[in-house]
This record gives C-alpha cells, structure tokens and sequence, in this order.
C-alpha cells in the first residue's frame, strides 16, 4: 500500500515547508499532498483549518508556494499533489494556474470544492497540461453520481473514509469498507482512503481493499507546535519522521 502524507503550504513559511517535503520523501513516502491555504475550506477539519489561517495570517500567496515548491527540486521527490480550492484555480485563471503547477512540479490537483461530476472542463485541460485530477467520493455519495465523478477522475480516487471533515478518528466505518468493495469493481484507478486515518493501526482494516492511506492532521498538528514558538524546526521534524517511518511500515509491510 502507498502511503500519502499531506502538508500545509506556508505553515511556518514556505522553507519549513520544503524541509517537510524533504523529510519525508526521505522516509520513503510514495506521494505528498500539499494544501494551498483559503480562507474557507470546504472539507477541512480544526486542525488543517488552524494550518490554513495561520499561513494565511502571513500572507502566503500562491506564487509564493509555486516557488517554494519548485525550489524542493520536485523531480528528485514522490510525486507531489495540490490539494487547493476552486475558487483560487479561477481566481487565478484556469490556464495560467495548471501551467504554473506544471511548471512547479506538481503532479495532480485535488479540488475539493468542484463538484467531481461538474469537472469536465478542468479534467480537460489538467489532463492537457500533463497533471492528473484526483476526485474525492465519500460513503454517502450515491452510487450513480460516483460513476459520473469516475468519469472525470485520474490518478486515484480519494476515499473519504467518514461522513464528515478531516481529523483523526479512533476506528474505520464499515460503510467505507463496503464503498472499497464496490469501487474495486467500478474502476481499475488505485483506491486511496483519507479523512480520518492518523496511525498506523488504521491500515489493518484496508488491507486487501485499498491501494493507499492519506494522513493530514496527524502530520499538521506539528506545525502547530512550530508557529507557537512549544518546539524548534529539529523538533516538529523529528515528529513527523517518527509518525511517517511508522506510517510506511505498517503500509508497505
């Protein structure tokens, strides 16, 4: 199984940020998420939300995380996603935010706030630009509309393991587990389940169902420590290493 870990862009600053890439590609993760901030985040919970505002308190603007991300020489790294608003793409145009991306090294966009079966136009021109876009399906979505976001997805599916926003969670619905198996045999694209997952006894259940895990706040929470001035730069480092070498075990074992 793959292990995804995800990370604010901004949250110190962008070099904090880098370094965290940098960690963690060496702890051999298989791809990493990075979340532009805004101010409203659709499916974020408190921790990620935190993240976001403090980033956004200091002014992180995309360019900024374009150029920050270019600078961790992405082709020497796991594929690397934005995870990034709607509102943003278009604030910044279309055309113009997918060749940045591009050009920044990013491999795929996640959207969480397009509708998976209004993404025609964008699934478009990121597949023209070169990047995937990865849709997000959640235990509720009705089975109809998943096959209509399918149609516009590529990469992977994102799995949301709960009815809710991001944030750890002590167990694995058997609602997720009963959408893994009807998904295996609705698609061939490799199934990746987030929201909810923060340690590595989650893994277990998945097993044999899905193809990745994404953990957010479990990793996130740490840059709270940082822009608190409770932990140094070494410190929040080091406990994000100890949680993704965890991570990676209990996922490719």
């Amino acid at each position: 199984m793959a292990f995804m870990p995800f990370v604010t862009a901004g949250d110190p600053d962008m070099e904090t940020t880098g370094a965290v890439i940098q960690e963690l590609a060496a702890t051999g993760v298989d791809l990493i998420e990075v979340g532009f901030p805004y101010s409203d985040p659709i499916a974020d919970g408190p921790v990620i939300q935190a993240s976001y505002t403090r980033a956004l308190g200091k002014h992180i603007t995309v360019q900024q995380i374009f150029e920050g991300l270019a600078a961790t020489n992405p082709a020497s790294l796991p594929p690397i996603l934005g995870m990034v608003s709607y509102a943003i793409i278009f604030r910044t145009g279309v055309e113009r935010f997918l060749q940045q991306a591009k050009e920044a090294g990013l491999s795929g966009l996640i959207v969480p706030d397009l509708p998976g079966d209004e993404a025609a136009d964008l699934f478009t021109q990121a597949k023209k630009a070169g990047l995937d876009l990865v849709q997000l399906v959640a235990p509720t979505t009705p089975r109809e509309r998943v096959r209509e976001i399918l149609k516009h997805c590529s990469g992977f599916v994102y799995c949301i393991a709960v009815a809710g926003t991001t944030g750890a969670r002590d167990s694995i619905e058997s609602a997720l587990l009963d959408q893994l198996r009807w998904l295996r045999e609705e698609t061939d694209l490799p199934l990746a389940v987030g929201f909810g997952i923060s340690r590595p006894e989650h893994v277990a259940p998945l097993r044999q169902l899905a193809d990745g895990v994404i953990v957010g706040s479990g990793l996130v929470r740490f840059l709270e420590q940082c822009s608190a001035g409770a932990d140094g730069k070494e410190g929040v480092l080091g406990g994000i290493r100890d949680l993704s070498v965890a991570m990676v075990a209990a996922t490719h074992s």
